[in-house]
């Protein structure tokens, strides 16, 4: 695969950085997403598909890509208006498209309002708490997150987000009455340093997990849809959500290799099995081997 070639663009409220492996012309590109995972967490994965161009980014406020003004909330909406904004500076739709995570939530939100952009995505482990059964205890421990990051900072927030996602099954009602896991017991900070700029817990987390996906839309395009969820991740939150938008869609949720990250390599200290999920990856999008 060619070095990634990397460019900008400003989109309102943020300029975007992403990164081009392969030739533009190659259609349909590859794009990988996140949220708020940048394009450091794709190299492996991208590195599988050396006979397309993939295209990477890191969304707005996440590693390069800067945002301007006040650090308000994100919604999985902004999102999709920046992808939108991305593909068509590429004069590249429609595009396949791998989206994990909240970059799952945030490319269904784009395919719902713009299907001409998209051939065919791939939404792996969407965390939608509002479309799952405990929605009620489960967006109530996500506000207990937040409102533990905006006053005890990244440590004490990022301890029980960490919790949280690793929850097998249903959220109990008295689930924020538990006691709170110790940061240190996952290597994170005890001590407040005073910033709130972090990301996930700051920016992105109440957005994503409270979206309420446009299903009507969804169902028209549904052809074009594939929701994977991880062979290890049970009934965590991620891939709880996953099956309920299969369901909600009348499709049949694809078993993708590993865990929620299970396309990482060496990224972030947390391996999965990329060349299985590669190779899943490539059997959905209907790819031959190369």
């Amino acid at each position: 695969m060619t070095d990634p070639v990397t460019e900008t663009l400003d989109v309102p409220g943020a300029m975007l950085t992403y990164d081009v492996r392969g030739e533009l012309t190659n259609r349909p590109l590859l794009l990988l997403i996140g949220s708020p995972m940048g394009a450091a967490g794709f190299g492996t994965l991208a590195s599988h598909f050396a006979d397309r161009t993939v295209v990477t980014y890191d969304p707005r406020g996440v590693d390069r890509s800067i945002r301007g003004g006040e650090l308000i909330e994100v919604t999985p909406d902004h999102h999709a208006a920046d992808l939108a904004d991305l593909i068509e500076h590429l004069d590249a739709g429609p595009v396949d498209l791998f989206a994990s995570s909240g970059g799952a939530v945030n490319a269904l939100a784009l395919i719902a309002k713009r299907p001409d952009l998209v051939n065919k995505l791939v939404a792996h482990e969407p965390p939608l708490a509002a479309i799952i059964p405990d929605s009620t205890a489960a967006l109530g421990a996500v506000e207990d997150i937040y409102a533990t990051y905006q006053r005890d900072g990244l440590g004490a927030g990022m301890a029980k987000f960490i919790a949280l996602v690793g929850y097998e099954g249903e959220i109990p009602a008295d689930y924020t009455d538990q006691p709170a896991p110790d940061p240190a017991m996952f290597g994170l900070p005890t001590e407040d340093d005073g910033s709130r700029t972090d990301a996930l817990l700051g920016q992105n987390l109440r957005g994503c997990t409270s979206y309420q996906p446009d299903f009507d839309a969804l169902a028209t395009a549904k052809d074009r849809i594939v929701v994977g969820v991880g062979e290890e991740s049970g009934n965590q939150l991620a891939a709880r959500g996953g099956k309920a938008v299969a369901t909600r869609l009348g499709l049949k949720a694809v078993t993708f290799p590993s865990n929620h990250g299970g396309f990482l390599g060496n990224e972030y200290g947390q391996p999965g099995k990329p060349e299985e999920f590669a190779a899943t990856l490539r059997e959905v999008l209907g790819d031959r081997t190369p």
